[in-house]
């Protein structure tokens, strides 16, 4: 009696046991981790340029971190729209993120799109660059002090040039002479496709200043053709550390960078949103990401989910009320 009671007790644990097992298997879509499968990063631009390059080593390092295959897609178009909008409407599993960048707080401003920042779910700040002040190499000024002094005293007679109108470099350079009380009409924009035409403009004597990132300049600073007088930070740049800080030089705090940021689509699950964010977090802090990111010339500045939602926030007002001022917002 007493051994068929063990045996029953036995029985019925392994009965136990084995219904667990079936009900574990019968829900493998709620017992599985994230991710359980690849995962798509949508770049809105490009192949072979900065937001690619920086999509593609965060996208290798984030497979490594999470065990899954993480592929890059480039949907380009509309100045940024499709691919941003690309992001925002993916469903929200986690399975589709992108790499959102500083126009998402431009575009809806020039009535492209109503996507800003607080369209997305935001992971994680990989990267930031801010613009600099740079002049030619044979120029007088010593400082950009001396350079705001002389577009006060001239105004109209100095142009400059570095992407579209109404791109990014644009606006730094007008919202810093916003910030100093100077018209930014007085310092004329020449449109280029981007940084390289722009610096080449300024030196081969077409415009005087190219308001463009360190990174971009690099390469003709250090052959000694171009000099940065100020760099529109807080901070002093990794690559140049002896370029003053425009609060440095001038008191000033405005502040532009070109910026981009793990996001994914509202709604997506929190073990997504967690497991990314920490991922991410470990990307941006390993050496293989801060090796690949000073060998461009990038800068590697991180911020947690809901630091990186109130700096898209910031940057959106920032570029909005510049992009009034010079008369490009509609």
């Amino acid at each position: 009696m007493q051994i068929r009671s063990r045996r029953s007790f036995v029985t019925g644990l392994a009965a136990a046991a084995t219904g667990l097992a079936a009900l574990a298997f019968s829900a493998p879509a709620l017992a599985q981790a994230y991710p359980s499968r690849p995962v798509t990063l949508i770049v809105p631009w490009g192949a072979g340029g900065g937001t690619d390059a920086t999509a593609r080593i965060v996208a290798s390092l984030l497979e490594k971190e999470l065990g899954q295959p993480f592929t890059v897609v480039n949907r380009t178009g509309g100045s940024g729209v499709v691919g941003h909008a690309a992001i925002a409407s993916a469903a929200p599993d986690g399975y589709t993120i992108g790499l959102a960048t500083v126009e998402i707080g431009m575009m809806h401003w020039q009535g492209l799109t109503e996507l800003t920042g607080a369209s997305y779910t935001p992971i994680g700040l990989v990267n930031a660059d801010p613009a600099g002040v740079q002049v030619r190499a044979d120029a007088p000024y010593k400082n950009v002090n001396e350079l705001l002094a002389a577009i006060k005293a001239n105004p109209g007679k100095m142009k400059a040039s570095g992407t579209g109108q109404g791109g990014i470099w644009h606006l730094a350079i007008a919202g810093l002479l916003r910030d100093q009380k100077i018209d930014p009409a007085a310092v004329p924009w020449v449109p280029s496709n981007g940084a390289a035409p722009g610096l080449q403009d300024m030196v081969a004597g077409g415009v005087d200043i190219a308001p463009v990132s360190l990174p971009e300049a690099r390469s003709l600073i250090d052959a000694g053709k171009v000099k940065s007088l100020a760099v529109m930070s807080d901070k002093p740049s990794t690559l140049y550390p002896n370029i003053p800080t425009l609060k440095a030089a001038t008191g000033s705090d405005w502040s532009m960078a070109a910026w981009r940021g793990i996001v994914a689509p509202k709604g997506i699950p929190n073990e997504a949103r967690d497991r990314l964010a920490a991922a991410v977090q470990k990307v941006a802090a390993s050496k293989e990401y801060n090796e690949f990111m000073a060998s461009r010339g990038f800068g590697v500045v991180y911020a947690s989910p809901e630091e990186f939602g109130k700096y898209m926030a910031r940057s959106d007002a920032e570029l909005g009320a510049t992009m009034k001022a010079v008369g490009i917002a509609k």
